[in-house]
């Protein structure tokens, strides 16, 4: 089954890429793939080489690259330690040694690298500890780095044929973007400010004093997600299912002590597990982390009794107005749409983006929802704040 779905996927992109448009060339760069798809281009997050091996930013381990791979991340700026685990093992970087270490103290070499506030990791170390596969494919516009999970039944060449359209289409967007910020679009040597979304992409994208509650899962990307919130004065809530909790004690930290807002996730289909006894769950492990406890939380696939069962327990459930968890905020174009989407809702409006966003899409949806005239909130128990 799951190779019939990928020779469709790659039928799909095949006839796509016949109607797209030629990219002028400029610039050779370093595509990442996870899966089926293609990752949106940055400098910071390019893969490159150095001592004969080729690195990958370690945020490809988030959101829904996450879930594809089945390998997750928790990276602590002020210990400069970084975790990549997945199913009870786990390769733990320390940015000073040359080397990880395994659950048992093993070593593995070489060490991760840091550039510009992104840490990488060698793909080869990564992909013999957790079982995945990758390649390094000649593409029409520089290489392609190929994540993914054993049992893909497509060669480099197909894989890469097949991704023509999309790699296209994220190449013009990277030149785009580096264009607008060249110098010699105005005075001599100066450097131009790019056009604001507001401003170049959309001028009828107003929100016009709009609160906006964007709502995360926390997952192993909720410190780099806060760090971005921080910079930006920004608020959101963030939600933790109870191992989570457990698992990112110092991540809750500081969400609460920066006053993001925390909840918990519940399945309600867990047929383990009822839907009081993860909320109690959860509150322990948040009470073990940060001597707090919330009344927030959010219920995955919940009917109107698992909602019934949480009001009674004295949790206030997350009442959404979007639900964005299945468009992907990780550049700029999403953070365009969203708040072109936003422009058309009346009133506030809270936003489930789940775990469709990284730290870069973050970035530039509150850079344009300032732009465009909104506020960035957190959500709590008495709704937007």
């Amino acid at each position: 089954m799951k190779r019939r779905v990928f020779a469709m996927l790659l039928c799909l992109l095949l006839a796509f890429q016949l109607s797209f448009p030629p990219v002028r060339a400029a610039e050779r760069v370093y595509f990442t793939a996870v899966g089926s798809y293609v990752l949106p281009l940055s400098d910071n997050t390019m893969p490159f080489w150095s001592g004969g091996y080729v690195y990958i930013a370690s945020s490809i381990f988030t959101g829904a690259a996450r879930e594809t791979l089945g390998v997750s991340q928790v990276f602590n700026s002020d210990q400069g330690r970084l975790v990549l685990y997945s199913g009870g093992r786990s390769l733990t970087y320390t940015l000073s040694a040359n080397c990880a270490l395994d659950n048992d103290g093993g070593a593995y070499y070489p060490g991760a690298i840091q550039r510009n506030g992104t840490v990488f990791v060698p793909a080869n170390t990564v992909s013999r500890y957790f079982d995945l596969v990758y390649s390094v494919i000649e593409v029409e516009h520089g290489s392609m780095v190929w994540l993914r999970q054993p049992g893909y039944n497509a060669s480099d060449k197909l894989f890469a044929d097949a991704a023509r359209y999309s790699m296209n289409a994220i190449y013009a967007d990277y030149i785009r973007a580096k264009e607008s910020v060249s110098p010699g679009n105005g005075s001599p040597g100066e450097t131009v400010r790019p056009p604001s979304p507001a401003e170049s992409q959309d001028p009828e994208a107003e929100l016009d004093g709009k609160r906006i509650a964007l709502c995360l899962k926390g997952g192993s990307g909720g410190a780099a997600l806060a760090e971005v919130l921080e910079s930006y004065d920004a608020g959101a809530a963030f939600f933790f299912t109870p191992e989570e909790m457990e698992r990112q004690g110092e991540t809750l930290r500081r969400l609460t002590a920066k006053g993001q807002s925390v909840g918990v996730l519940v399945d309600a289909g867990d047929r383990s597990r009822t839907v009081e006894e993860q909320l109690a769950a959860g509150n322990a492990a948040l009470f073990r982390a940060t001597c707090g406890k919330t009344r927030l939380a959010y219920i995955q696939g919940g009917a109107s009794q698992a909602l019934q069962a949480a009001r009674e327990a004295g949790f206030c459930c997350l009442q959404k107005e979007l639900n964005r968890s299945g468009q992907p905020l990780w550049n700029a174009t999403g953070a365009l749409e969203l708040v072109r989407r936003l422009s058309t809702w009346r009133g506030d409006a809270a936003v489930w983006l789940g775990d469709s966003v990284n730290a870069a899409g973050l970035r530039a949806f509150l850079s344009a929802a300032k732009e465009a005239g909104g506020q960035c909130v957190a959500y709590t128990e008495a709704g937007l704040r």
